[in-house]
Order: structure tokens, then C-alpha cells, then sequence
């Protein structure tokens, strides 16, 4: 039977992309629909994507899989301090 239609398929459902619909990411073609992240499953756009090899992940969940590891890394907000070391030693209250 002919292939009627001739769109890319897509790299996530594997069904015809047509042109309207298509997102493309790293050289493969998603509907909008199943352009989302491989772990959360949040929608995804051309911001928010950070692809690795043939997956699509959110930028959080990707630095969360693939981000530097070891202590000091992933502590949050509360971890970082943009003061000098040393400089935040006379902030105790004087009496």
C-alpha cells in the first residue's frame, strides 16, 4: 500500500508529523503534544528543552540526571553565597 500523506514521523509516537504541527529538536520531528520531558512529562519548548543523545528533558530534570555530582552541588538557593569567605564573620550582634 502507498504512503499517502509524506510527513516525517514522529521521534515520540512514531505517527506522520505534518508541517502545521511539527517541533523540531535536534533534527527530529515531535508533535507538540509529545514534545515533553522524558522524566516529568512537562510540555516542552524551545526554551525549556535540554536534549541528550535521542531523549528531551526539562532543563531541571536534566541537570538533575546528567548536572555535576558530588557535595556542594544541588544544595539550592540556601547553599550559595556571593559573599567573600571571611566577610560575614561580624554580623553577630555586639553587645
Amino acid at each position: 500500500m502507498p504512503n499517502w500523506g509524506g510527513g516525517a514521523k514522529c521521534a515520540a509516537c512514531e505517527k506522520t508529523v505534518y508541517h502545521a504541527e511539527e517541533i523540531q529538536c535536534n533534527g527530529r520531528s515531535f508533535h507538540k503534544t509529545c514534545f515533553i520531558c522524558m522524566s516529568c512529562r512537562k510540555g516542552l519548548d524551545s526554551t525549556t528543552v535540554a536534549a541528550h543523545e535521542s531523549e528531551i528533558y526539562c532543563k531541571s530534570c536534566y541537570g538533575k540526571k546528567y548536572g555535576p555530582k558530588g557535595y556542594g552541588y544541588g544544595q539550592g538557593a540556601g547553599a550559595l553565597s556571593s559573599d567573600p569567605p571571611g566577610q560575614n564573620a561580624d554580623l553577630q550582634p555586639h553587645e
